[in-house]
């Protein structure tokens, strides 16, 4: 099969790998027919190579149908459209009971000291092969895949239950909005977007925006969205106490994390852990504060007294002013988490199926393109070229 691999900091390639098969009885595999980029994958591309080895296949967000299922996988027919959860749970243990999929104790990386396996997510969450390929061995299949209707709809209509929207959801979960209250939403990428509909779907009375990208700012305001463009605003947090009544937001969602503009000393401990020989590079990382945190200090500031800050960005810097890796992989308060997207896909699915489509899901994609041309995708995703929002591969497809 064709399938995305990592071969060096900025450097992929779709290159003819191994077919995936069954290996467990718990296990399916599924023919991918739509996969896309994630703000995360972009740290694998940037500056998470010391986690890498070279061919590792990318991407975790996927969809398509079932070719095969392993003996105990009993929830599943060959044929089935389905979208694969980001991260692998078993549904049974202590945390699958309590809702922390994120942590499941089948899947936990334990030499890692890592929470459940990801897919396409570096030796710290289990190597486990990506979705950005032809094919896609799914673990834990007896719980994880999504049945979703074959209608005839777009896949847009159901991907984003991958990884998107269950993240927004936990965002909005997780940030505790009163109701008619206000949330402040750090970053509008695809996150973002979807973290400030699923609020206003849920009741918030006022929504704000902050992003440099005037397609971004654009795509937030189509959806009733009050955007700031922290670009060209002189004073931002004076911005949203002057629509907050002058005391910030009821809470805010960070959906930015590592990748915030600012700090230049963090900036250049990320060049610099991304180039340096892994053996050197992985103590680095896991000892030095390599984030850059506009975007937490900008959600901490812009939050009234007493308010929520919710953090969906991923951090990587295990010695930040906080120890921002170690809460954000064991799910601690205030409010950090890997989102347990198993968790809340029941509740979202009928909201995607909606012919209304009330949280905008076909508006979230701006290019899709054929799986042959995810490496020309991936830098202008980074670099914000084109009006790029959300990439979408398609392993199908022909440049």
């Amino acid at each position: 099969m064709r399938a995305l691999t990592w071969q060096a900091r900025e450097k992929v390639s779709v290159e003819t790998v191994a077919d995936p098969t069954i290996q467990e009885p718990t296990d399916a595999v599924v023919r991918v027919t739509s996969t896309a980029i994630c703000g995360s994958d972009l740290h694998l591309y940037g500056f998470l190579g010391p986690y890498l080895e070279r061919g590792d296949i990318l991407g975790h967000e996927a969809m398509g149908v079932v070719e095969a299922v392993g003996p105990d996988v009993h929830n599943l027919r060959v044929g089935d459209r389905v979208v694969v959860p980001f991260g692998i749970a078993c549904g049974t243990c202590f945390m699958c009971r309590r809702g922390l999929q994120s942590q499941c104790e089948t899947t936990q990386v334990q030499e890692q000291g890592k929470g459940a396996a990801l897919f396409g997510y570096t030796s710290l969450y289990g190597r486990v092969p990506g979705g950005q390929a032809e094919y896609l061995r799914v673990p834990q299949a007896h719980y994880g895949p999504v049945v979703v209707p074959d209608d005839g709809e777009p896949d847009e209509r159901y991907l984003y239950l991958s990884d998107v929207l269950p993240t927004a959801w936990q965002a909005v979960e997780y940030a505790d909005v009163p109701p008619g209250g206000s949330l402040l939403v750090v970053g509008l990428g695809p996150i973002g977007q979807m973290t400030a509909r699923i609020a206003r779907h849920r009741g918030a009375s006022r929504v704000i925006g902050l992003d440099l990208v005037p397609e971004r700012l654009a795509m937030a305001r189509r959806h009733g969205i009050e955007t700031i463009d922290v670009g060209t605003t002189d004073d931002v947090l004076a911005a949203v106490r002057d629509l907050t009544e002058g005391r910030g937001a009821d809470a805010a969602v960070d959906a930015v994390g590592m990748e915030a503009h600012g700090s230049s000393f963090a900036a250049g401990a990320q060049r610099v852990a991304g180039v340096l020989p892994d053996a050197l590079a992985r103590p680095f990382m896991e000892k030095a504060g390599i984030d850059r945190l506009a975007a937490l200090q900008t959600a901490i500031e812009g939050v009234r007294r007493g308010g929520t800050v919710s953090v969906s960005g991923v951090y990587g810097g295990a010695v930040d002013p906080f120890p921002l890796m170690d809460i954000f992989d064991r799910q601690l308060t205030f409010r950090f988490g890997q989102a347990n997207v198993r968790r809340w896909t029941d509740t979202i699915l009928p909201l995607v199926s909606d012919p209304a489509d009330p949280l905008g899901v076909l508006d979230l994609r701006t290019h899709r393109l054929p799986l042959e041309d995810a490496p020309g995708a991936y830098a202008m995703f980074q670099k914000k070229e084109d009006g790029c929002v959300k990439v979408v591969l398609d392993p199908g497809g022909t440049s």
